[in-house]
């Protein structure tokens, strides 16, 4: 099980460099910890990951993707995938990432994303196939 976050500012969408697998650029997210619930690590997350507060923030999709495979071996996650409003100052966790930036769509088109990032983009419209 595991939890994403789009989270966007002016146009632009919040994405780290991956620095485990798998790579590319990515929204906030991470597996659910055994007791946690789907909310409960997304805030842990968004924490971690970007030192920002979450807001506010609404349920986009639930669902299994079935060829989402991760570093653990993993090779299918449920996702719950959220939009988040924010709050703090933006820092990047070095453990988690090479940088962390804001991107237009058209800057994201350019970008080698995380293969499940680029599913989601094309789900919710961002970028076309």
């Amino acid at each position: 099980f595991s939890v994403g976050a789009v989270i966007k500012a002016d146009g632009k969408y919040l994405l780290i460099d991956r620095t485990v697998e798998p790579l590319g650029f990515a929204g906030l997210a991470g597996h659910i910890n055994e007791g946690e619930t789907p909310e409960e690590t997304l805030f842990r997350k968004i924490k971690e990951e970007s030192s920002l507060a979450i807001k506010e923030h609404r349920l986009l999709f639930e669902e299994e993707v079935g060829w989402n495979l991760c570093r653990a071996g993993i090779q299918s996650h449920y996702w719950y995938l959220y939009e988040c409003g924010v709050d703090g100052k933006l820092r990047n966790n070095a453990e988690a990432s090479k940088s962390i930036g804001l991107y237009t769509p058209d800057e994201i088109k350019k970008l080698k994303l995380e293969p499940v990032w680029k599913y989601w983009f094309e789900k919710l419209g961002v970028l076309t196939k």
